[in-house]
């Protein structure tokens, strides 16, 4: 500060009682920038001013102030915020890398499209600087679906499994509803149920809710336990010319008679075949029981 006196007056500026800029050149920094007072003094009087210091400088992004990885949720309004210091303060964008993407209070909802890294921009007259976010999305669980092995339609005695995938972030939690039966036993991640020895039983609905913070979706799948074709029955004749032998095995082979001779059948198709003239079927309590004729009456 220069100041006009006669005799020519003396000039001290400072701030906190300090002393600055007496003469010799200092670095700028951050720190120089409040308030000055400037005094200006000769043997007639003292004059004083204020003086105001703003340092300028180039923009940085921090932590605090733009987290690196965020967390957003589906269907929740896009927008991401990123705080940059300077001076003057800079101006911030941020677009998704590779798409250009700038997703603003306009923008759509968040979509899972939305996840992945964003770049954020920081600029202002001295320079700028550079930040990248990460970004999760999360949401309900979604395209729940079951699948019975080997099929959905299953023999008695045999052994099958009901497994249940469905997508979802946080990954989703499961949970069963089921036809109740002893020869059950769950996956220890309960995505899946294993049943030993199917039985009358286990055949019904089979339910699987898929679980998280955003939300529960359910999905069945129907299971069928076939017990039509449990055994042939072996009849005897009253005059004892007539055997019938029978065999408990879905889809196995049984004895057939060709010309009535001894053999094997397909029971699936032994009723039908030209062959099995002397195969016949009744009904009974417990279901058809197939017979068939080894010789002839």
């Amino acid at each position: 500060c220069r100041a006009a006196g006669n005799p020519a007056p003396t000039v001290v500026c400072g701030r906190n009682g300090v002393a600055v800029g007496t003469g010799e050149p200092e670095l700028v920094t951050r720190s120089r920038a409040g308030t000055y007072l400037c005094n200006a003094t000769n043997s007639q009087g003292t004059r004083s001013r204020l003086v105001t210091v703003r340092v300028e400088y180039e923009p940085s992004i921090s932590e605090p102030g733009c987290p690196a990885r965020r967390l957003w949720v589906e269907g929740t309004a896009a927008e991401l915020a990123c705080a940059a210091s300077g001076n003057p303060p800079p101006h911030v964008t941020c677009a998704k890398l590779g798409d250009g993407q700038d997703p603003s209070p306009a923008s759509p909802n968040v979509t899972r499209a939305h996840a992945g890294t964003y770049q954020c921009r920081a600029t202002n007259p001295h320079g700028s600087a550079l930040r990248n976010v990460t970004v999760a999305v999360e949401y309900s669980p979604a395209a729940v679906s079951l699948r019975v092995l080997p099929s959905a339609n299953v023999s008695r005695g045999a052994s099958f499994s009901v497994e249940c995938r469905a997508e979802g972030l946080p990954p989703p939690t499961y949970g069963w509803a089921l036809p109740p039966a002893p020869n059950l036993r769950f996956a220890a991640d309960n995505r899946s149920v294993a049943v030993a020895g199917a039985a009358a039983a286990n055949r019904g609905l089979y339910t699987c809710t898929a679980t998280n913070r955003h939300g529960r979706r359910a999905g069945s799948v129907m299971v069928r336990v076939d017990e039509s074709r449990l055994a042939l029955v072996a009849s005897l004749g009253s005059l004892g010319a007539v055997t019938a032998v029978g065999l408990a095995a879905a889809g196995g082979y049984y004895l057939k008679s060709t010309a009535c001779k001894k053999g094997e059948y397909n029971v699936r198709d032994a009723e039908g075949s030209s062959e099995a003239a002397c195969l016949h079927r009744q009904r009974h309590d417990r279901g058809e029981v197939y017979g068939i004729q080894l010789t002839q009456p």
